[in-house]
């Protein structure tokens, strides 16, 4: 089961000084600053998804990425921009794809498939996905005979078929172009039983990877009603990817069903988006202790400007908690100053929380000293620390460290229960025999 991690140009500075807060005068930010895989100096990924919308943008709107960057991305190739031939172990695998849901609201997708293929050939992807239209909507009842065609709406159906028409030219594209990277086709669906009928087409176009698209706002069960169907027609030798799904305990039951890929930032992003899951353990998460910079935290400086804070007050009561943090850190004073030291603060910037006893968890527990990833090695209590980029970014690349060990000890415990399977039937079989 390989875990793509979608770029989104997310780095990390390494001359960050935690305590000054300053930055090397000299810093160059695409040649200093680094990739998840750089800044923890391991592979926690299989390999990096980058959408040609991050890129190069979509209706005349800027991308992620600057117009420097845009060009040598297009110059270096995508192996030396991210400096993935650095990395040791297996070689990380390269997956472009359009960026659909950035244009979901559009009537069709902005990208010709020659454009498509010019930015995957261009760059040197490995893997490129065709061009596809996402179908934000979900309907089990569709699939009842009764109800027939007409229950579906015509947009639903409509954007089937202009991903499955895509695909074919996508494919028929690659063929006459000689393209060097592996075509894999989109089968976007609004039921179990539509998914299962895009992916019966897109086999019958020639494709021998399907990705399947649209599942992100989608609950366990219906991802997996669809994925059994769509596994009921899937041929022998294909297999499956699942764009932006997360669901680290079913990855052996999507592995039943054909599922050899899928990507996600959720594991980066639930560092700083999530209001409680902000630091993964193995077995748990914790909150983030927050301290927010008085001149860059945009709602504490509205607050200031409006009089309803004191700028004064703020800064010394910032300053105590980081303070106090560190001594805590450090075995010189106890949880109940810090968590004093926080809740000072708390009340100054948020009064509408009292996030006292998830904090005190957080300290009690002290997860940062019992991680062995670089990034907590390197920074301690800084890691936990909700403030800033620098301190954000790294806490999610922490994450993407315990996730991709979570995801080898699902993958181990459902082999571990399909051998015990095999040796119970084995058995079964030997007694029957008998």
């Amino acid at each position: 089961m390989r875990f793509f991690f979608p770029d989104s140009q997310d780095q990390v500075d390494p001359s960050f000084d935690f305590v000054t807060e300053q930055r090397s005068p000299h810093r160059v930010r695409q040649r200093d600053d680094q990739y998840a895989h750089e800044a923890l100096g391991e592979a926690v990924y299989s390999g990096l998804l980058v959408s040609k919308a991050i890129v190069d943008g979509i209706g005349g709107g800027a991308g992620k990425y600057t117009l420097a960057q845009r060009s040598r991305l297009y110059r270096e190739g995508v192996r030396e921009f991210f400096r993935l031939n650095r990395v040791a172990g297996p070689p990380l695998q390269t997956m472009g794809d359009c960026g659909a849901f950035s244009y979901v609201r559009e009537e069709r997708p902005p990208f010709s498939v020659d454009e498509v293929i010019d930015f995957y050939e261009g760059c040197g992807f490995d893997i490129g996905v065709s061009v596809d239209h996402v179908i934000l909507a979900y309907d089990a009842q569709a699939d009842r005979p009764l109800l027939g065609a007409d229950s579906v709406p015509a947009a639903w159906r409509d954007r089937q078929e202009l991903t499955l028409d895509l695909a074919a030219d996508f494919l028929r594209a690659h063929a006459s172009r000689h393209c060097r990277f592996e075509p894999m086709g989109v089968a976007q669906g609004w039921s179990p039983g539509s998914y299962a009928r895009a992916v019966k087409k897109l086999q019958d176009i020639g494709f021998g990877r399907i990705a399947l698209g649209g599942m992100v706002p989608l609950k366990t069960k219906e991802i997996l009603d669809s994925l059994r169907e769509a596994n009921a027609v899937r041929r022998p030798g294909v297999t499956f990817h699942l764009f932006g799904v997360t669901r680290c305990e079913q990855v052996g039951e999507f592995q039943q069903y054909g599922v050899a890929s899928f990507d996600s930032t959720s594991p980066f992003r639930q560092a700083f988006k999530d209001d409680k899951n902000n630091y993964y353990a193995m077995d748990q998460a914790f909150l983030a202790l927050r301290v927010p910079q008085v001149d860059g935290n945009p709602r504490l400086r509205n607050m200031i400007r409006s009089g309803e804070v004191d700028q004064r007050l703020a800064m010394k009561l910032e300053r105590a908690c980081l303070e106090s943090l560190r001594r805590f850190d450090a075995g010189g004073c106890e949880t109940a100053e810090a968590l004093g030291a926080l809740r000072r603060y708390e009340e100054l910037f948020d009064p509408t929380h009292d996030r006292s006893a998830e904090y005190r968890r957080t300290l009690d527990a002290r997860p940062w000293k019992d991680c062995d990833c670089r990034i907590c090695r390197g920074i301690g209590i800084d890691v936990i620390v909700f403030r800033g980029s620098d301190r954000n970014k790294r806490r999610g690349f922490h994450n993407l460290h315990v996730f991709s060990r979570r995801l080898e000890r699902e993958l181990e415990s459902a082999r571990a229960t399909r051998r015990e399977a095999r040796r119970s039937d084995g058995a079964a079989t030997t007694h029957r025999g008998h």
